[in-house]
């Protein structure tokens, strides 16, 4: 069994088990789901816990309504380290945290590794931050599920919707889209842009760009897939660092939606 290990422990969160799960428990305790339906999608921010965590807890407790419902989570974000003109997923067999090991779901990772832009990379994997800072948040609030984790490049909004809806149709996947919005403006310029970005999100839009998300291209194809066809978007929560732990002369935003 080979396991890719956690890259962020103690930079975006915790690396103590005990104090990353009593953080993640005050987040998740702090932040009341406003949406009392199950999620069947979820976009939630990925900056260091301090600055975004409280924003992600309003999109993780609806999770738990009914946390067994949940046995399989396919979360994508974006590529920070490493350049991707499409998506890349890894060939190991268990994404490690100091919560414990997630098991890949193998046979799912192998069915969209057939489809057009998805390449094999655990290099792409390595040092990604924007999956591993949602997996504490999915360990607390799910039981056991499996984890399908792709890191988005600059792949387009159907071959995205592809892979989404791959695996989406059953009723026990969860997506899990990782994305921050506007990046390193300031507090009022991020404030009107970010407002802007939620109100196409909730549009569905699916010509999202970089400077609004930057896990546009993960968003756009969440919103191109048939899984978003029958569902509605809320907006859970939204803020920018400048709320929370950071300067707010050169902020980031953050924002969670559920769809349902």
């Amino acid at each position: 069994m080979t396991t890719r290990q956690a890259a962020v422990a103690g930079y975006f969160y915790e690396a103590d088990a005990g104090r990353l799960q009593q953080h993640v428990n005050q987040l998740l305790a702090t932040d009341k789901a406003t949406d009392e339906i199950m999620p069947k999608a979820l976009i939630v921010p990925h900056a260091g816990y301090i600055y975004s965590g409280s924003t992600a807890a309003h999109a993780y407790r609806c999770l738990l309504l009914d946390p067994d419902r949940v046995r399989r989570v396919l979360l994508l974000g974006p590529a920070h380290r490493v350049y991707l003109a499409g998506m890349a997923i890894p060939s190991v067999d268990r994404f490690a945290t100091p919560l414990g090991d997630i098991p890949l779901d193998r046979s799912a990772l192998d069915s969209i590794a057939r489809l057009p832009g998805v390449e094999v990379s655990d290099e792409a994997h390595r040092e990604e931050h924007s999956l591993e800072v949602q997996l504490p948040f999915l360990q607390t609030v799910l039981n056991e599920f499996a984890l399908v984790p792709v890191v988005v490049g600059g792949a387009a909004p159907d071959r995205v919707a592809a892979v989404i809806d791959e695996l989406a149709e059953d009723p026990h996947t969860l997506v899990v889209i990782s994305s921050d919005l506007s990046h390193f403006l300031s507090y009022r310029d991020a404030q009107q842009i970010d407002a802007a970005t939620c109100k196409h999100i909730l549009e569905k839009s699916t010509s999202l760009s970089g400077e609004e998300a930057c896990g546009a291209h993960a968003i756009n194809g969440l919103m191109a897939s048939v899984r978003a066809d029958t569902l509605e978007v809320s907006l859970l929560h939204a803020c920018n660092s400048g709320d929370t732990a950071g300067s707010p002369n050169r902020v980031v935003g953050y924002a969670a939606f559920a769809l349902h």
